[in-house]
């Protein structure tokens, strides 16, 4: 069975950190991409920060860059979402998605909340 499963996600002050963590089975997650997205109510699903299948590249949304950081361990099938300095804009349901992009087939998780409130 495939699965995707986020946690780490909860209330934070803002300045605070946290960490999401994405855990995949079922299928071979090193051969995948892996984003992280975010979606508040209203809008539209946006992506904060993709790594590639081997870890060797990674990208970010510029509202994020030098606060977030996205690593992954294939030996643990997990990607990990580093995120310091949270700002209250930072609040939304942060989604892990895996792609495997030779055939454009795509996995979502279920999506784990962060609150970033005084």
């Amino acid at each position: 069975q495939v699965q995707l499963v986020e946690s780490g996600g909860g209330l934070v002050q803002p300045g605070g950190s946290l960490r999401l963590s994405c855990v995949a089975s079922g299928f071979t997650f090193n051969n995948y991409v892996v984003g992280w997205y975010r979606q508040t109510p209203g809008k539209e699903r946006e992506l904060v920060a993709g790594i590639s299948s081997d870890g060797g590249i990674r990208n970010y949304a510029d509202s994020v860059k030098g606060r977030f950081t996205i690593t992954r361990d294939n030996a643990k099938n997990t990607v990990y979402l580093q995120m310091n300095s949270l700002k209250p804009e930072d609040t939304a349901v942060y989604y892990c998605k895996a792609i495997y992009t030779p055939s454009g087939r795509v996995y979502w998780g279920q999506g784990t909340q962060v609150t970033v409130s005084s």
